[in-house]
C-alpha cells in the first residue's frame, strides 16, 4: 500500500489557495470519528492529550479516516519520545506536540519524530503500519518527506519565542491554543479576551516572520472567522464531542423546554 505526502498537514496546506478547516476527535468513537471524516472537512485531529484516545483506538481512527479524503492529525499526550515513535507507528503522518514554549522544545519534539541522523526515532518500520509492515520500500529514507512535525505554542512565553519555535529545523507550522494561552495570561477561560487575541495575532506574526504556516484552536465562529482574516491558514473549529453535546441539548430544549443539562450528582 502506498503512502501518500498529501496526506501530510504539511503537503495539504502547502497545496491549498485558502484556510483549512478542521475539526477536533476527542470521543475515541470510530463511527463519530467516520461521520467527521465524511463531513467535508478538510482536516481532522485525533486527541490524545485531553481525550480518552489510546494507542489502540489512534490505529482504528486513522484506519476508518483513510477511507475519506481527509487530512488527519494526531496530537500526541506529550513532548515525549515513546508517545511520538509509537504514534508514528501506528501510522500517524502528521503528529501535534502541545506546550511548547521554546526553540528548544520544539527541537526536542523533531528529533523524537525523526531518524538519525536528525533524532532518535527508533527503527521499527518492518514491525509497524508506519511503513506499512515494510511494504514501502523507500520509507526509512524518505519519512521526513510522509510525516510532518506541528508543534503548538500555548503560553505567553511561547507567544515571545513564536519566531524561533517555528524557525526551528523540522517544525512544519505551529498551532496557537488560546485556552492554554488565556490562562497563562491569568485569563482562565476567557479566549476571546482582546489581551489574548493580540497575543495570539502577535504569535501569527512571529510564526509568518520564520516562513511557516501558522493555525489556531478557535471554536467561535466569530473567533474562527477573524483569525482567518488575520492569516491563520489551518484552523479546529469544533470537536465531535462538542457538536454532540450541543445538539442533544438543543434537542431537549425543542421538546422539553425546561430541560436542564447540568450533570446529575452522581456523574
Amino acid at each position: 500500500m502506498p503512502l501518500h505526502l498529501s496526506a501530510t498537514l504539511r503537503h495539504r496546506i502547502a497545496a491549498s489557495d485558502r484556510p483549512l478547516f478542521g475539526g477536533w476527535i476527542c470521543s475515541g468513537s470510530p463511527v463519530l470519528a467516520e461521520i467527521m471524516a465524511g463531513s467535508g472537512l478538510d482536516w481532522l485531529m485525533i486527541d490524545m492529550e485531553h481525550g480518552p484516545n489510546s494507542l489502540e483506538s489512534v490505529q482504528v481512527l486513522l484506519q476508518v479516516t483513510a477511507a475519506y479524503p481527509v487530512t488527519t492529525v494526531v496530537r500526541v499526550p506529550a513532548n515525549d519520545a515513546v508517545w511520538i515513535k509509537r504514534v508514528l507507528d501506528v501510522g500517524a503522518q502528521t503528529i501535534m506536540v502541545p506546550m511548547v514554549s521554546t526553540a528548544e522544545q520544539a527541537a526536542e519534539a523533531v528529533a523524537h519524530a525523526s531518524y538519525p541522523p536528525r533524532g532518535h526515532r527508533g527503527v521499527g518500520n518492518a514491525l509497524a503500519r508506519s511503513g506499512r509492515w515494510n511494504r514501502v520500500a523507500d520509507y526509512l529514507a524518505n519519512a521526513a518527506e510522509y510525516t510532518s512535525v506541528i508543534v503548538q505554542i500555548e503560553t505567553a512565553e511561547g507567544v515571545e519565542n513564536a519566531e524561533a519555535i517555528a524557525g526551528t529545523p523540522g517544525v512544519d507550522g505551529v498551532l496557537i491554543g488560546p485556552s492554554d494561552l488565556a490562562a497563562s495570561m491569568g485569563l482562565i477561560g476567557q479566549q476571546t479576551h482582546p489581551d489574548v487575541v493580540s497575543a495570539v495575532e502577535r504569535a501569527f506574526a512571529g510564526v509568518r516572520a520564520a516562513g511557516r504556516p501558522v493555525g489556531v484552536n478557535a471554536f467561535a465562529e466569530s473567533a474562527a472567522k477573524g483569525y482567518a482574516a488575520a492569516g491563520a491558514e489551518f484552523l479546529l473549529v469544533g470537536a465531535d464531542v462538542s457538536l454532540v453535546a450541543r445538539g442533544a441539548e438543543s434537542l431537549a430544549r425543542t421538546f422539553l423546554p425546561a430541560a436542564d443539562p447540568t450533570p446529575h450528582p452522581s456523574s
